[in-house]
């Protein structure tokens, strides 16, 4: 069974920093497209940050600068470094994996059941 485990989640104040991860257990995910995703209360999901399996990343334009997405193969997890933390940044962050690159994220098989990431003012 594959699950995904995120942690590093928390509250913290305008313009501090916090780490996500994200473990995968049951597959490696070496070679899949893996990325962060968020949801805001009464938003829909969005896009956050994605890599694939050649280390490339792309990034939405919100959080550019800001954060930065990362993997451990070995360990078979992926990180999200995000810094200078905004009040607009608060969501719940999810991480999920696919090993189709061509595919819309919203279609992606593996969800992490997400952390909550508060942004005070």
């Amino acid at each position: 069974q594959v699950q995904w485990v995120e942690s590093g989640g928390g509250l913290v104040q305008t313009g501090g920093s916090l780490t996500l991860s994200c473990t995968a257990s049951g597959r490696d995910f070496g070679s899949h497209v893996i990325g962060w995703f968020r949801q805001a209360p009464g938003k829909e999901r969005e896009f956050v940050a994605l890599t694939s399996g050649n280390g490339g990343s792309t990034y939405a334009d919100s959080v550019k600068g800001r954060f930065t997405i990362s993997r451990d193969y070995a360990m078979n997890t992926m990180y999200l470094r995000m810094s200078n933390l905004r009040p607009d940044d608060t969501a719940v962050y999810y991480c999920a994996g696919d090993s189709r690159p061509w595919i819309s994220w919203k279609e992606f098989n593996y969800w992490g059941q997400g952390t909550q990431v508060t942004v005070s003012s």
